[in-house]
């Protein structure tokens, strides 16, 4: 039975502080909207970015969380179900337009044209892992400049593999979207993969579909790049974005090429980029924003598609490892404290909203 109040955790100011609220109203879903029973919601950077910096949100007390999973419990009008039917499990991404969209709450809203189905071997936690993670990594290498590199979408079996023999670096490949843009690289057919990360992470990124994996301590250099592949690199995603490897970025990319940041470009970096023949673009993972939603029109079916598969080894896409914190609700606030604090390194954190007591 769907209660008419529910636990949530509550931003309660811009740059204020977290406080859990037992009182918070379970929205009903309108046209076109599934009310989602929220069993895991994954933690982002832009969580504790939000509230630092005080980014986005106007309007307080807010609930925030992006990635969730869950079970769809309430249609809206207009919904047939063949879309979506009660009961089905379902990933999420909040568009952070509305508190009632988000994720570290019991029950969450989901637009129906933006949900993917999850497959029966996925976990709801590994589950959570997801919706931020692969459109970030979509959008990078599939959206149009300046929003990302404009290949082809492996979406038609003449588009996968295409690149075969084009590489690609990828900066921080042990950071969550990272991860993704390297398997979505790997179905795209780039070679070779290379990405920078800590040595024990080798084997693990390797799995995924990275080709040559260097230590991020030693720094990335243009030697061994050359030691690597003759090629010209002309496509290098920076998943870290800070201003070291921004700049490290720019100077391994060959003349024509493009270097796609997570976060703003550096002040002088689109300069440098101009006077060199290069390209830089900055994706924003969201699907709902003008520039994306044409892109992202129907991924929920190509996510499940890339996720089903009954050999887990045999996966076009995986989640994330996990760790889940204990306490639902309650363990976000250190959790967040923790990424912060740039401690957690080749896991997804993520609560489970229904244990919070």
């Amino acid at each position: 039975m769907i209660t008419s109040e529910q636990k949530a955790l509550l931003l309660q100011a811009k740059f204020g502080t977290f406080a859990l609220s037992s009182t918070v109203p379970v929205a009903k879903p309108k046209a076109g909207e599934v009310l989602i029973k929220v069993h895991a919601a994954a933690l982002n950077p832009i969580d504790w970015k939000i509230r630092k910096y005080g980014l986005f949100l106007e309007d307080f007390p807010a609930i925030l969380g992006s990635d969730l999973a869950g079970e769809v419990v309430e249609l809206g009008e207009g919904i047939s179900e063949s879309q979506v039917k009660v009961g089905d499990r379902v990933i999420f991404q909040s568009p952070y337009h509305g508190s009632r969209y988000a994720g570290f709450q019991e029950y969450a809203v989901g637009e129906v044209d933006t949900l993917a189905k999850i497959p029966s071997n996925i976990t709801y936690e590994e589950a959570s892992t997801v919706p931020g993670c692969f459109t970030t990594a979509y959008i990078a290498l599939y959206n149009v400049y300046p929003y990302g590199f404009d290949f082809d979408a492996p979406v038609t079996e003449g588009a996968k593999g295409k690149y075969n023999g084009v590489p690609i670096i990828v900066l921080g490949g042990s950071s969550s979207v990272g991860q993704s843009v390297i398997q979505m690289a790997k179905l795209s057919g780039f070679s070779p993969i290379i990405t920078t990360a800590s040595r024990k992470h080798v084997e693990y990124l390797k799995s995924l579909g990275a080709t040559h994996v260097l230590d991020r301590n030693m720094g990335l250099t243009e030697d061994q790049v050359a030691s690597i592949t003759e090629v010209p690199i002309k496509a290098i995603f920076d998943a870290i974005s800070v201003t070291e490897t921004q700049t490290a970025g720019l100077e391994l990319l060959a003349s024509g090429g493009q270097l796609v940041t997570t976060l703003q470009p550096i002040p002088t970096l689109n300069d440098k980029a101009s006077e060199e023949g290069k390209w830089v673009a900055w994706v924003h993972g969201a699907k709902n924003l003008p520039f994306n939603a044409e892109l992202m029109k129907g991924t929920g079916s190509l996510l499940t598609a890339l996720l089903d598969n009954g050999d887990v080894k045999a996966r076009m896409l995986s989640p994330n490892r996990v760790e889940v914190l204990s306490g639902g609700l309650n363990g976000i606030v250190d959790g967040l404290t923790r990424l912060e604090n740039n401690t957690i390194s080749c896991v997804k954190l993520v609560v489970r909203p229904q244990d919070t007591v």
